[in-house]
């Protein structure tokens, strides 16, 4: 299953990086005078504010490759990219770090952060509290924390931490069980994959069918297999407070038209 085989190749990339920077010396930077905002104030988790605004949140990724459709794009120019969603009215930002199989870089990350207004989500495969705070000190305002390779303590744990440190926590789902782990679990936001990632298969209604267990107050991402705007209108009416695309707007040549076009029936 590939990911299994994410999982074990991050454990091995968070390994060598710890021999690098031990955890508690990248505490050290992140507890550094002056990097404490926002910390333990809930209501200033950006990423969590962008996601309750009216209408449908669009959360637009950068992402080069993955593991089901190889490179996605060749030209992959990720900081004009970025600022192309920026304008074209994204709320949030998702971009890739993994390196072996989305062709991903803690840099691009680094670099959108700073140039961007909105709050960008690190996208990557969580195994290790390391990279929760590898993530703060990134310039991330969010993580994604995938239910299908945690269990539910360290789901918890992983969540406390995030709370610590002022980032958002997406949970990630794609059974009505990985769903109920993370709401007692205490995630803010679940976030459904149509995607089944054994098969690779994709059906939007996943998300749908599971949105009627998750209480109002938790924030309802949709995940994968999001193509066009009739897409987009029914998540709206079944109460979805917010999509993330990736291939669909990487692999548009004008992203703001796209975008439009997505957002076109949406208040």
């Amino acid at each position: 299953m590939i990911l299994n085989i994410l999982e074990a190749s991050t454990r091995k990339r968070v390994e060598k990086t710890k021999e690098e920077l031990p955890l508690e010396d990248l505490k050290g930077i992140i507890y550094a005078e002056g990097t404490r905002k926002n910390f333990n104030n809930r209501e200033d988790f950006a990423f969590e504010r962008a996601m309750k605004k009216s209408g449908m949140s669009f959360i637009c990724e950068v992402k080069k490759a993955s593991p089901s459709k190889g490179i996605l794009v060749n030209d992959f120019p990720y900081l004009a990219i970025g600022k192309e969603y920026e304008e074209g009215g994204a709320a949030a930002i998702s971009v890739l770090t993994e390196p072996e199989y989305f062709k991903g870089k803690n840099q691009y990350l680094v670099e959108i952060s700073k140039e961007v207004d909105i709050p960008v989500l690190r996208k990557d495969f969580t195994v290790d509290e390391y990279q929760i705070y590898e993530a703060k000190a990134l310039g991330a305002d969010a993580v994604l924390l995938i239910c299908r390779i945690l269990d539910r303590k360290t789901l918890e744990h992983y969540i406390r931490i995030c709370n610590d440190l002022g980032l958002s926590a997406l949970v990630e789902a794609h059974t009505k069980e990985e769903v109920q782990m993370g709401i007692e679990a205490g995630a803010r936001m679940i976030g459904v994959n149509n995607r089944n990632l054994d098969t690779f298969q994709v059906d939007i209604h996943n998300c749908i069918n599971l949105k009627k267990l998750v209480p109002k107050e938790i924030v309802f991402i949709a995940e994968s297999g999001i193509k066009t705007g009739k897409d987009i209108e029914e998540l709206k009416a079944m109460g979805v407070d917010g999509v993330l695309i990736g291939e669909t707007l990487m692999k548009s040549e004008n992203k703001k038209e796209m975008l439009k076009e997505l957002k076109r029936g949406i208040p």
